[in-house]
């Protein structure tokens, strides 16, 4: 017989169940807390501008060369900056940042650091060889160390696309064919930029290139289609990028490359729903150089359709085309734009900002004894010998074998017997 007293005692016994049952609401950290006010006191002007990152400086790496950014800076329309270094250089448009404009936000400052700075490390491609994960960190963290002593934050490295077509141009910039040696070097580098503790003065931020399948170009044609099935997709060519997104990489690059006939750098299928949603990627997106106008190539639309679409699709920094501070107002005037993507993806370049100590300290990577000390000291020179040694590769086959006796080439034949033992 069911009595009053005992629905009670049921009904009691299922909401202290249910409360138990629900987990407690995180709260909101540090950075939560910093980011969130600081997006409150931004006018969209500005939370569009720190999407903007041109191109000027020591090396020309693209088509195209980024126009008026000392004046953008002023304006707060400048969220970064490629291809700058030196202290001197760096400390001058920082202090253009952090003094002209109204909520003095520093700027990032990135540079291909492909395989060392100064000091010159083997290719991967040649690092790969050597199968020594330990000396391959060492490398990155060597670059590092030298990076940020000459004003660098951000470096993009490392490319782990997979590459099985050696007609493809960019082969010697990742780790090769293997998925698996691919994935543990990917980790290695990681870990030797960013160290444990982004916010020390000799640790950079790390991006990973090009997000996704851009090695896997039909013909090798660099920018050319990726046709390709989802299980080799899977199994072959994601394990390093998802390797170095465990690892902790603080920032990604979106590819030129489409897949499937979707631009990577518009598909929300890989930029937000594999790579955050599904792998947890809490960090910043910037795209390659030029890649949003070029999706214009693609048949996206037209350079407004283009921008609004590498938005959504998770794109947070525009490097040089400049369509995000061209359009993106534009289009949420319109209404053809939610002002929220812009907010998330502001919220992303804050975060990174902040977590590097720029907050606290805009000029810690600006320091003149520490580039002096750091570049290309008897360590990192060592370091290099040591690395291009066991990088050497020498392959003994049938052919070789037949020459040592050919007495057309002593020389030849020299070489193949030495070679041989």
């Amino acid at each position: 017989m069911i009595t009053r007293k005992s629905t009670l005692i049921c009904l009691m016994t299922i909401c202290s169940l249910g409360t138990i049952a629900q987990p407690k609401k995180a709260q909101p950290s540090k950075m939560d807390k910093f980011v969130t006010t600081l997006l409150a006191r931004m006018t969209l002007d500005e939370k569009i501008g720190q999407l903007n990152l041109p191109a000027i400086g020591f090396d020309v790496t693209g088509p195209i060369l980024s126009q008026g950014v000392e004046g953008k800076i002023e304006k707060g329309l400048v969220g970064g900056v490629f291809n700058t270094f030196t202290p001197n250089a760096v400390r001058k448009l920082q202090e253009l940042a952090v003094t002209k404009t109204r909520l003095k936000i520093p700027l990032l400052f990135g540079y291909d650091v492909i395989h060392g700075h100064k000091t010159i490390f083997p290719m991967p491609i040649a690092l790969s060889a050597t199968w020594n994960l330990p000396l391959i960190q060492q490398t990155a963290r060597a670059a590092a160390e030298e990076a940020s002593a000459d004003g660098l934050n951000w470096v993009f490295s490392p490319m782990v696309d997979i590459a099985r077509d050696p007609r493809w141009g960019r082969v010697a910039e990742g780790a090769g064919e293997d998925t698996w040696l691919g994935s543990q070097i990917a980790t290695a580098m990681v870990k030797g930029y960013q160290g444990d503790d982004l916010s020390l003065n000799n640790t950079v931020l790390a991006c990973v290139k090009h997000f996704a399948l851009y090695g896997a170009a039909e013909g090798g044609r660099d920018y050319n289609t990726v046709d390709m099935s989802e299980r080799k997709m899977m199994e072959t060519y994601l394990p390093p990028y998802k390797a170095a997104v465990d690892a902790g990489a603080g920032s990604v690059m979106s590819s030129f490359n489409e897949i499937n006939g979707t631009p990577a750098a518009a598909s929300g299928a890989l930029l937000t729903d594999l790579l955050r949603k599904k792998w947890g990627f809490k960090g910043l997106v910037a795209t390659d150089y030029t890649a949003i106008v070029e999706l214009t190539k693609h048949g996206i639309g037209d350079v407004p359709e283009a921008g609004r679409q590498a938005l959504i699709a998770g794109n947070d920094m525009d490097m040089v085309s400049e369509i995000y501070i061209n359009e993106l107002k534009k289009l949420v005037q319109a209404k053809k734009l939610d002002v929220a993507y812009i907010d998330l993806a502001c919220r992303r370049v804050l975060e990174a900002k902040y977590k590097l100590g720029l907050f606290d300290d805009p000029y810690r990577y600006v320091n003149e004894d520490r580039a002096a000390n750091e570049i290309m000291n008897a360590e990192k020179l060592a370091l290099s010998k040591r690395a291009a040694a066991e990088s050497i590769v020498l392959l003994k086959t049938t052919t070789c074998c037949r020459l040592t006796s050919n007495r057309r080439s002593p020389l030849l034949a020299r070489w193949c017997r030495t070679s041989a033992t």
